[in-house]
């Protein structure tokens, strides 16, 4: 049986009825603890290690953004809410300068609070799919970038990365459906000297067409029917940081051109205010549609696309990486066993055969999605064929190893023989697993330490 560790929630607010109507609320979905000051806070966090925090901003002694501001210096990676019973938007924008994730106002509506709650965990554990690393040298699994390869293709855009992330320049990413798109704009942000300022994601095509706006530009107090307070948006909450839109080819043209004066002078207005705004910010945007072909098709305007596309990142497919895909693989292998509380089980040869050679249309994404499937389905030490999507079996068929091997020449003795015939051997088995050597091994049924002083032995090279 699997043991479910709850999230644990920290409430910081100095009255007592906020601190119990909270607990009431997330009691039972959420491990909950409570303390009344800042100084508290700060003293007792380190121990009581919390996975989000409620801030109260008025606080008996230290206030909450002080207490913010300091609870950053002890632990940048806590998310913090800030919690107030006034309306105030100048609070709100310095609590997320200071590196809040979001604002709520008392009283709390269940279910937006809920709703919060469940965003802010669902970013974390994507933030955290993926290794965080700092060290920008290079990109294998030991290093420090959040995209895991070897590859030219992807070390070439990771150059990129380091080279742009100390300008503000606007930069397009484009590449298929789960390469990692949002990770690269989060790596360009780690990487700026913004870092500490908000990183805030939209993506464009999960929006109603009339709700964008008021997601990007905010909104005031009786802007429209059920405007019943000021709403920042995303690109006030981002201010001093970036602010990335995905799937940007779904923005709709009226909001295309908005979007295009918002860049071009950093200025925006709230819905139902005359009032301009001026703000500081990144812009990156990323698609999986050929952007220049929706020019052409009128789409897509010709300006905001040469506005937006100022750098290009185009991230390569999985399929067109190498061997990435051992390393990436290999990463999710450690990741599900400590998920699923499994010792990191054994994948059969005939497993990695399907996995080597499936064309992996979904990318990244979808190789994590079926090695959990795998994890979560296999009731024993080893993960066979039968635990993989039955989409992805018939990529076996092909790859089965021709143990059919004819010694080319008549005069070999046998000990010259049966040389030439392990080369020929090994030689099949590394090809038909793209010069993977540990793949190879499995599949010869020996270990990679004696695989490579074969290989050695016999003068086996792979490029």
């Amino acid at each position: 049986m699997i043991e479910v560790t709850r999230k644990k929630i920290l409430v910081v607010d100095d009255e007592q009825m906020i601190r119990d109507t909270l607990c009431l609320l997330l009691k039972n979905s959420f491990e909950i603890e409570t303390l009344s000051s800042g100084e508290e806070l700060l003293g007792q966090i380190i121990e009581i290690k919390p996975d989000l925090v409620f801030l109260d901003l008025i606080l008996p002694g230290m206030d909450g953004l002080e207490t913010l501001k300091k609870l950053k210096a002890i632990d940048n990676q806590v998310p913090v809410v800030m919690l107030s019973g006034s309306n105030t938007v100048k609070s709100a924008v310095t609590s997320m300068k200071l590196g809040a994730i979001d604002y709520v106002h008392k009283p709390f509506d269940v279910e937006e609070l809920s709703e919060l709650i469940a965003n802010i965990f669902l970013i974390k554990s994507t933030e955290k799919s993926i290794p965080d690393l700092s060290n920008c040298e290079n990109a294998s699994l030991g290093s420090s970038f959040k995209i895991i390869g070897e590859s030219p293709a992807i070390l070439a855009v990771l150059d990129k990365v380091k080279l742009i992330s100390n300008h503000k320049t606007t930069a397009l990413i484009s590449g298929e459906s789960g390469t990692g798109k949002e990770l690269i704009a989060r790596q360009i942000h780690n990487l700026s000297a913004q870092s500490t300022a908000p990183f805030v994601a939209l993506n464009c095509a999960a929006i109603p067409e009339n709700l964008i706006e008021a997601e990007l530009f905010g909104y005031e107090k009786g802007a429209f029917t059920g405007a019943d307070q000021v709403k920042l948006g995303l690109v006030e909450m981002a201010d001093q940081g970036t602010l990335f839109l995905d799937e940007i080819g779904e923005l709709p043209l009226a909001l295309q051109v908005k979007l295009l004066r918002f860049l071009q002078g950093q200025e925006f207005f709230r819905l139902g205010s005359s009032k301009s705004r001026k703000v500081d910010v990144r812009i990156i945007t990323a698609t999986n549609q050929n952007l220049e072909k929706m020019v052409e098709q009128g789409t897509f305007r010709q300006d905001l696309f040469y506005r937006i596309n100022v750098v290009h990142l185009e991230l390569p497919a999985l399929r067109t990486r190498g061997n990435d895909w051992e390393l990436i693989a290999d990463y999710f292998h450690e990741k599900f066993a400590k998920k699923y509380q499994k010792s990191v089980l054994k994948f059969s040869a005939d497993c990695w055969q399907v996995i080597a050679n499936y064309p992996w249309p979904g990318n990244v994404r979808e190789l994590e999605n079926v090695m959990e499937g795998a994890y979560a389905l296999s009731n024993s030490a080893v993960i066979e064929v039968e635990h993989l999507p039955a989409r992805i079996r018939p990529h076996l068929a092909s790859n089965k190893l021709n143990t059919s091997i004819e010694v080319s020449s008549d005069n070999l003795d046998l000990l010259e023989a049966g040389q030439e015939f392990e080369k020929t051997m090994i030689e099949k088995a590394l090809s038909k697993t793209n010069n993977v050597q540990t793949k190879a091994a499995d599949l010869l049924g020996i270990s990679r330490r004696i695989l490579k002083y074969k290989m050695d032995k016999l003068g086996i090279k792979v490029s």
